[in-house]
């Protein structure tokens, strides 16, 4: 008789204390459940955004190989901007385009002056064809840096939201042992089952936003380099044959 009782108490603990992950979410106060939801559209969101950065990424450096190699080979800036149909995709062909308008217009303005015995005229201005340059490499980080931040708020917000659903599954635990005057594992195994979910989902969310935000920040600042340093080349032929002493 002693082991058949002490066989159903058994029993029923440990019905009593399940707490499986899916058990602990479904079973999770309210609050707990919608810092979790938050946290799973916070991550899904970040991968989201890593998936399509790093295609925008990739396209764009498979675009910036062509068209430089046009731009070495061309004899005339007419020719490389007659080719930037070739080269869509490519950041570098849109900054040389606002460059080449930029020296059109200057061209076309009061800034151009004859030059000797039928030659291209001396330009004037440069400063105008430098400011046209650094706002198209300005726009193009820009669109590079785009949806990058959530990336960032994601890392560093992500482990204390789920801190948030940490605490009030913990808060739980207590109210529980308060109600039944009990401390036990049955008592108190769900709130800490859930406070523990809370705080994996939200490293979850955070670790990955914060690696792909570092991973992508870098691949941001070496195209902002090899922009700069395209931009240099740029105006040192303009420079070359196009404008007189500034």
């Amino acid at each position: 008789m002693i082991n058949i009782l002490w066989a159903a108490t058994t029993e029923s603990a440990a019905v009593a204390v399940d707490t499986s992950a899916w058990t602990a979410i479904t079973s999770a106060n309210i609050v707990v459940q919608l810092t979790l939801v938050l946290l799973v559209v916070m991550s899904i969101l970040s991968w989201a955004i890593m998936l399509a950065k790093r295609k925008e990424f990739q396209k764009s450096e498979e675009a910036n190989n062509p068209f430089m190699e046009s731009f070495w080979k061309a004899d005339s800036l007419d020719d490389i901007f007659e080719q930037l149909g070739d080269h869509p995709d490519s950041s570098f062909a849109r900054v040389f385009r606002s460059g080449y308008m930029e020296l059109r217009k200057i061209a076309d303005s009061k800034l151009a002056k004859g030059g000797d015995q039928g030659s291209a005229p001396l330009l004037s201005g440069i400063d105008n064809l430098e400011r046209a340059l650094r706002k198209a490499i300005d726009k193009e980080l820009g669109q590079l840096e785009g949806r990058l931040s959530f990336l960032a708020t994601t890392g560093s917000t992500s482990p204390f939201i789920g801190l948030f659903g940490t605490v009030w599954g913990i808060m739980g635990s207590f109210q529980a042992i308060g109600a039944t005057g009990m401390a036990s594992l049955a008592v108190v195994a769900p709130g800490i089952a859930e406070a523990l979910i809370a705080t994996g989902v939200g490293l979850f969310a955070a670790i990955p936003a914060t690696v792909g935000y570092n991973h992508y920040v870098a691949h941001v600042r070496k195209q902002e380099i090899e922009l700069n340093s395209f931009a240099s080349d740029f105006l040192n032929i303009a420079k070359r044959n196009f404008f007189g002493d500034n």
